[in-house]
């Protein structure tokens, strides 16, 4: 009975032992399953972009300058950073001298007055006795021609007169145009020549993208697409475009696009940024990047049919059906959780949502 009794210790030992352990058919049951989240495509218009690079400079510099020489410089009003308007005082020049000169030229145009005055008077006396003969007709003529040249004298005093008074004015510089300060050479107490750069501005605070294009999408550029930069820190900055360059860079075969701008971002000039044209826009299905398997370089889609099944399909460089999108959280709707039934090899499975 002993090896009766240690058969059945073993049978249900076993039994036990089996009992506890899942069968291999159910191990691959549940590794055959996963959870996965399914999207639908969504219709969207879909921009063909072409990709750009360059600079951000000024859309226009103006140069502020002295327009007198050999006088001092008395205040500095603005600094590098400065927004100005147009006429605001920026610089002020020492006016003792100018002041004086036109004082002495004030006193030149009441000479002149004065002159003509009595020029005036001559020449009347002359007419009233010019019949009786008192006067030789040469005398007459000297008289009124006296006139007119004191009458000559006054305008051309009164003209330098002006010009003094514009002197003067010229001591305050001012800003030519709305924009931003970005040199500044005007140092405290320094004379200044005719001509010399005090300050320069972007006009405006228009700051503008010149994107370089490869040539082969020039036939395609035209004034009022839109075109993105990468700002500072990234953020999005979008303008439009304002005039496509002429010629093309025989060294790099690239042309310019000048890109415009708003001014609310306020860029810097002066940075490389890296951004996009964009041209016309397509109707086009798309599904988030999420939804795309790629593997050796190639981009796959798993799609579900009505029995929760799956098949991978290839997705071609910008296919019609199918466009990769960007933000998935930007497509819906979202549809609900199932679980999927896989027949294809492992390796190839799909990606969990």
């Amino acid at each position: 009975m002993r090896p009766a009794h240690l058969l059945i210790a073993l049978l249900a030992g076993a039994g036990v032992l089996f009992a506890g352990q899942p069968s291999q058919s159910q191990e691959q049951i549940e590794a055959a399953s996963l959870t996965v989240a399914v999207v639908k495509p969504m219709q969207r218009q879909w921009a063909e972009t072409v990709p750009a690079s360059g600079w951000l400079k000024p859309w226009h510099e103006a140069i502020i300058a002295s327009e007198i020489g050999g006088l001092r410089i008395t205040d500095v009003l603005a600094d590098v950073g400065s927004v100005v308007t147009k006429g605001q005082p920026l610089v002020k020049l020492a006016q003792d001298s100018a002041l004086a000169e036109l004082r002495q030229q004030e006193a030149a145009v009441e000479t002149a007055k004065a002159d003509l005055a009595e020029a005036e008077a001559n020449a009347e006396r002359a007419r009233k006795v010019q019949d009786s003969g008192a006067l030789s007709d040469e005398k007459v003529f000297e008289y009124v021609i006296g006139e007119q040249t004191a009458a000559a004298s006054l305008k051309s005093a009164e003209a330098v007169l002006e010009g003094q008074r514009i002197k003067v004015d010229q001591t305050t510089i001012a800003a030519v145009d709305d924009g931003l300060i970005t040199s500044r050479s005007a140092q405290l107490g320094a004379v200044v020549s005719s001509g010399s750069e005090l300050f320069r501005l972007v006009r405006q605070q228009r700051v503008e993208w010149q994107a370089e294009v490869s040539a082969r999408y020039l036939a395609s550029m035209k004034e009022g697409l839109v075109a993105a930069i990468a700002g500072p820190g990234g953020k999005r900055i979008e303008g439009k475009v304002r005039l496509v360059g002429p010629t093309v860079n025989v060294d790099t075969g690239r042309a310019i696009v000048y890109v415009t701008l708003p001014t609310d971002d306020r860029p810097p000039s002066g940075l490389y940024a890296t951004g996009h044209i964009e041209l016309q826009t397509t109707p086009a299905l798309t599904v988030p990047e999420t939804a795309l398997v790629s593997r050796d370089g190639i981009n796959y889609l798993f799609t579900l049919n009505a029995e929760n099944r799956v098949k991978r399909v290839r997705i071609r460089d910008r296919p019609p059906q199918f466009r990769r999108g960007g933000n998935p959280l930007r497509h819906r709707p979202i549809g609900k959780r199932r679980r999927v039934r896989r027949r294809i090899p492992v390796g190839q499975r799909p990606r969990q949502g």
